[in-house]
Parts: C-alpha cells; sequence; structure tokens
C-alpha cells in the first residue's frame, strides 16, 4: 500500500510514540524490526511539547528509529517528520513551515542566502547524520548477482545500453545467463537528494557516458519513474528487467549489483561507504558551524563502495522563537550520539558516524540560540 504524504506524516509520530513494535497498520516501509528497546544516552536532554520536520524519504527509516527511541525516553515529546523528499523539506524549512529538514543534498549557497531571513538573522548549517549506500538494485528472473562498472551503470540509466544481455554486461559477468530482454531503469519522479547523489556519482565515475550535470531532478525522460525511495523499491520489486537505485535500507529482499572501483567489484556494505565519508573534507567556503561534506566518488581506492549518500539535517543557529531552537537541538543531539547512531544502523544498515566527526557537530548543535551565527558565519 502507497500512503499518501499526510498519513506517513501521522504514522511517523503516532508509530513512535509508544510501542516499539511500530507502524504494522502503517505499511512496512516505517517498520522498526524487532521488539529490542532503542538504545538512548543516559543524559537525554527532553523538551516538552511539539517538533515538526520533514525531507528525505532516504531517512524516513532511520527517522522512525530516531522518534521512536526519543519519545519513548521523552514522553512530553512529540515529534513529527514528513518524508515528502529532500527537494521539498529544503523548501517547507526555508518558508518557516518546519523547524528542521533532511535533505540528502546540503543547501547550496542561494539557499543559505534565503536562510538568513528564516533563521532570525543567522545562518542555516547542514549537519551530516545519515551515512549510508545507494544501492543499484535489480529484478532479472533467472539472475540474483552482477558486476557493474560506472560506464556500463550510466549507459544503462543514460538508455545506451538497452538489453540485459548487452556486450557492457556480458565482459563484466561471464558466468551468468543473461537473457534478451529489455533493461527498465527506474528514476525518481520528484525532486531527491537521493537522485542528485546518484547522479554526482555518474557525473564523477563516468563522466564519457554521463554528461548531464549532477542534480536533484533526473535529467531525462524517463523510462519508468516513482516517487521516493519506496516508490522505487517497489517498481522494481515488481517488474522483471527492472534496475534502479535505492538508499540501501530499501533494498528488502532485491539483489543489489557489485560496483566497479579500479580494477575490483565491491559490495554494497556501511563499512565499505564509510570510507568515503571519512576522508571527506568539508566544502570550500563553509562557515565555521556548517559541515556539508566534499565527497569523491570517483574513487579508484580498494574496498571503498563509491555510491554514498550523506543526508543531513538542516536547522538554524538562531531561531525568533528560542523553544523551537531548544527542541531542535535536543532532538538533533540524540540522533548524531552513539546511540543513535547505533539505533539507526541496527535498523537501516547505516554507518555510524566517526568520533571525531561526531564531536563536531555537538559543538555545532550546542551554538543553537547562542547569537554565534550572527558573528561567525
Amino acid at each position: 500500500m502507497r500512503m499518501r504524504p499526510s498519513t506517513r506524516r501521522a504514522c511517523l509520530a503516532a508509530a513512535a510514540s509508544g510501542a516499539l513494535a511500530l507502524t504494522a497498520a502503517c505499511g512496512s516501509d516505517n517498520a522498526v524490526r524487532g521488539n529490542n528497546p532503542i538504545p538512548v544516552p543516559d543524559d537525554l536532554s527532553c523538551f516538552e511539547g511539539t517538533l515538526d520536520g520533514a525531507g528525505s524519504s532516504a531517512q524516513e527509516n532511520a527517522m522512525t528509529t530516531w522518534i521512536a527511541g526519543y519519545q519513548t525516553a521523552c514522553q512530553d515529546s512529540l515529534v513529527f517528520y514528513d518524508a515528502i523528499g529532500s527537494g521539498g523539506g529544503r523548501s517547507q524549512f526555508l518558508d518557516s513551515a518546519v523547524a528542521f529538514a533532511g535533505t540528502d543534498a546540503a543547501l547550496d549557497p542561494k539557499e543559505h542566502e534565503e536562510a538568513v531571513a528564516r533563521c532570525d538573522s543567522s545562518a542555516a548549517v547542514n549537519i551530516p547524520a545519515y551515512v549510508v549506500p545507494i544501492a543499484v538494485v535489480f529484478s532479472l528472473e533467472g539472475v540474483d548477482e552482477l558486476d557493474l562498472s560506472p560506464d556500463t551503470i550510466a549507459g544503462i540509466f543514460k538508455g545506451d545500453i538497452t538489453r540485459w544481455d548487452a556486450p557492457e554486461i556480458a565482459e563484466d559477468n561471464p558466468d551468468a545467463d543473461l537473457p534478451d530482454k529489455r533493461i527498465t531503469p527506474v528514476s525518481r519522479s520528484d525532486e531527491s537528494g537521493t537522485t542528485e547523489n546518484f547522479t554526482e556519482y555518474l557525473h564523477s565515475a563516468a563522466p564519457d557516458v554521463w554528461t548531464y550535470e549532477p542534480g536533484g531532478q533526473w535529467p531525462l525522460p524517463p523510462v519508468e519513474a516513482a516517487q521516493g525511495n519506496s516508490g522505487i523499491a517497489e517498481a522494481v520489486e515488481g517488474g522483471n528487467g527492472t534496475i534502479g537505485y535505492v538508499e540501501a535500507s530499501h533494498v528488502g529482499h532485491m539483489s543489489a549489483a557489485r560496483v566497479g572501483v579500479g580494477e575490483e567489484f565491491v559490495e554494497l556494505a556501511p563499512e565499505s561507504a564509510a570510507k568515503v565519508v571519512a576522508e571527506a573534507p568539508r566544502r570550500e567556503g563553509s562557515g565555521r558551524y556548517d559541515y556539508a561534506l566534499e565527497l569523491d566518488y570517483g574513487t579508484t581506492e580498494s574496498g571503498v563502495y563509491p555510491i554514498v549518500l550523506v543526508s543531513y539535517q538542516v536547522a538554524c543557529l538562531d531561531y525568533e522563537d528560542p523553544d523551537q531552537g531548544e527542541r531542535v537541538r535536543d532532538f538533533l543531539s540524540y540522533v548524531i550520539s552513539p546511540e543513535g547512531q547505533q539505533a539507526a544502523s541496527d535498523e537501516t544498515g547505516s554507518a555510524p558516524l566517526p568520533e571525531d566527526i561526531r564531536s563536531d557537530l555537538q559543538t555545532t548543535l550546542n551554538a543553537i540560540n547562542t547569537g554565534a551565527g550572527r558573528t561567525s558565519d
């Protein structure tokens, strides 16, 4: 069952407000597996009232886990998150409709300028909170494993490679029984940070094939399109000959291709994805408290899975309503805490943040409502 955004939003809060079993009635996309308690820090700060966020559907499963953990420990707190996609989340944040946004693409310079008015004359900050591989998933009867080079992936999604037994695919998969069947690539219909990260990878790793600039909107007329990570997963899994790209927690029972890196093919795993992030510098020109990262999607380093999504929380350094700033700080401090990161990893297969990055991010959160953004950024 595919839910309307308003229904999904209500489910995320209602499911997390009590039991840890979560959302059986709201659809399996939001379910937290098992009945084990979600870990929370001993010194967790709890606010009273409500907090609204919106954005990345890639974060949806992780956010359900974070909300469940926080609200179980903080029974006077209610957190709402509308998984409408990264572009919608950033727009709602800039329009002051929500207190924070989840996005798979950091705010760009123009959005930072727009945020000054929204953030009570202070800066907005990008806080990396969710590091997860993007899987190239496929459904092809009789084929459970595939190796795909960057040029082949780009050729498939560009529409240059249209049959599963094409020479480019066969060359990398000499032992596979590839059928003479049409390839149906599935792309996102909505503006998406997952799409932006995926096209960044295609642009960096296969520049001779993928000649389009990276962006959150799919640059070609789609063969088949779906909304959200859940929509692509549903379309790929329900087809035969389909291929798409989803954040790793949406892979489910589907097959995911191993991706060519240098002279080898690397399997999707949190550990192989985390290597990209550990080496990533902060974006040039970032303010003191901003942590937008520059990822090397074209890496050829052994053992590194290069198609990685770093999903951010976007917040203000100052809020016109101080209580709103306090709620953002308290909840996001749980999100980036060792316990919050481990909870998301257990549920989604994400890579917990390195401790040095996590410590820096807590410094950013501690600066909320202190006036730091008016003089430092």
